[in-house]
C-alpha cells in the first residue's frame, strides 16, 4: 500500500522540501461497502500519526463520503468496479486522490447551481446533497476529471504543519 519514490540528490527533509514524507499511500480496492470500510481503516492508520484527531476525523468523513457516493453511484446496480486511493502528507496538508472507472460525476456535486453558495438546508437537498456540500466546504483545491472513462478526484485536506500536529 505504500510506494516509496526515490530521493533525488540533494534533497532534504528537513527544511526546504515540500514532501517531508515520501510514503506514498497507495490502496486499489473493489467497489463495495465493506472494502471501502477497510480502506478508509488503512488510510486512517496510515496518516493518524501525523495529524490531531479532528484532523483524522474530518479525513475520515470527507473519505467516507466520496468513497461511499462511488461505490452507490458511480458503480450503481451492483456493478463491478475498482477504485484507487492514493495519499500523500506534505507541508500544506494531505493530498488525496480517487480514482474509478464507473459513470461520470454530476457537475452540480463540484459546482452547485447558484452564485452564492449558502450552507444548504439538509430538508430542502436530494438525497446526497449535503454530503458534497461538506466535501467542498472541508478541503481545498477540489478538482475532477474525466479521461478515457476513468474518473480522477482530487482535493488536499488542510493539516497542521507536521511539527505542531498531535
Amino acid at each position: 500500500m505504500l510506494a516509496n519514490r526515490p530521493e533525488r540528490a540533494g534533497a532534504h527533509r528537513a527544511g526546504g522540501s515540500d514532501r517531508p514524507d515520501t510514503k506514498i499511500f497507495h490502496h486499489s480496492f473493489e467497489a463495495d461497502p465493506l472494502a471501502v470500510r477497510t480502506a478508509l481503516r488503512a488510510a486512517l492508520a496510515r496518516f493518524m500519526r501525523q495529524m490531531t484527531r479532528e484532523e483524522a476525523g474530518t479525513l475520515e468523513l470527507v473519505l467516507a463520503e466520496v468513497l461511499n457516493n462511488i461505490v452507490e453511484h458511480s458503480y450503481a446496480g451492483g456493478a463491478a468496479g475498482t477504485i484507487t486511493l492514493s495519499m500523500v502528507r506534505d507541508r500544506r496538508g494531505l493530498s488525496c486522490s480517487v480514482s474509478d472507472d464507473g459513470v461520470e460525476l454530476p457537475d452540480e456535486c463540484l459546482f452547485p447551481l447558484g452564485a452564492e453558495e449558502a450552507r444548504p438546508r439538509p430538508d430542502a437537498l436530494p438525497e446526497g446533497g449535503f454530503g458534497w456540500f461538506l466535501i467542498r466546504d472541508l478541503v481545498e483545491d477540489l478538482g475532477y476529471n474525466r479521461e478515457n472513462g476513468r474518473n480522477l478526484l482530487a482535493f488536499r485536506l488542510p493539516l497542521q504543519p507536521l511539527d505542531t500536529a498531535a
